[in-house]
C-alpha cells in the first residue's frame, strides 16, 4: 500500500480524513433527527454499551493473538512499520469499515443471505492483506508461512467481529460506529505492541 513512500500516504490519510468529515455530518444529521437519505452506510449513531464492548473485545482478541504468536514463537517475524504508516492505518480502519461492513452487507435479503456474505467477505477481507502475497521487484510472490496463514487466519476473526459488532441487538440501528471504534483500537493496539517490540523503524 506505498508504505515506503510518505507523498503516498500522506494523500491517503488527507482523503481518508475529508471522507470521515462527511460521515460524521451524516451521523451527526442522523442523531439530530434530519437523516441524510443519500447517508454513508452505517451512519447512525450508536449506545455506549456497544461502544465499550467493541474496544474491550477487541483488546481481548488482541491479547489472544498477541500471546498466540509468543506461544507458537511467531514475534520475530514481525514486519517493520513507520510512524506515518502507523497513522495511515488508523484512517485505513475506517475506509475499510466503510467498504466492508457498510457497502459490502447483503441486507433485507434474509438471515442466510446476510451470514454468507458476511463469511465471504471476510475470507476476502483477510486475503486483501498481504501476510500470504506481496508484490516486490514487479512481480507477485507467496507466503505459506505459519505466520503468515497466523496472521491472516487472525485478520478474518476480527472480521467476523467487526460484522457482528454492526448487527448484535445492542446495536440495533446497525450503526458503524462500533465497528470503526473497534478496527482503530485493534490497529492503534497493534501499533503500540509493534513500538513496545521494537518494529517501529522511524518516522517516515
Amino acid at each position: 500500500m506505498g508504505q515506503d513512500n510518505p507523498l503516498v500516504l500522506l494523500v491517503m490519510l488527507a482523503g481518508a480524513g475529508y471522507l470521515g468529515k462527511l460521515w460524521r455530518d451524516d451521523l451527526r444529521a442522523a442523531g439530530a433527527g434530519r437523516p441524510n437519505p443519500r447517508a454513508f452506510p452505517g451512519a447512525e449513531p450508536a449506545g455506549r454499551p456497544v461502544m465499550i464492548l467493541a474496544v474491550v473485545g477487541t483488546l481481548l482478541l488482541l491479547g489472544l493473538e498477541t500471546g498466540g504468536e509468543l506461544a507458537l514463537g511467531l514475534t520475530g517475524q514481525q514486519s517493520q512499520m513507520t510512524v506515518l504508516f502507523g497513522l495511515y492505518t488508523l484512517a485505513a480502519a475506517f475506509l475499510e469499515e466503510i467498504i466492508f461492513r457498510g457497502y459490502l452487507v447483503v441486507m433485507d435479503r434474509g438471515r442466510a443471505y446476510l451470514l454468507a456474505g458476511i463469511g465471504l467477505a471476510s475470507i476476502l477481507f483477510a486475503l486483501l492483506h498481504p501476510f500470504l502475497w506481496a508484490w516486490r521487484d514487479g512481480a507477485l510472490h507467496f507466503d505459506f508461512t505459519a505466520k503468515a496463514w497466523f496472521s491472516t487466519g487472525a485478520i478474518f476473526v476480527g472480521s467476523l467481529w467487526f460484522y457482528a459488532l454492526r448487527f448484535l441487538p445492542l446495536n440495533p440501528r446497525a450503526s458503524l460506529a462500533p465497528c470503526i471504534a473497534a478496527h482503530v483500537t485493534k490497529n492503534l493496539g497493534v501499533f503500540a505492541i509493534k513500538y513496545a517490540q521494537g518494529f517501529v523503524s522511524g518516522w517516515w
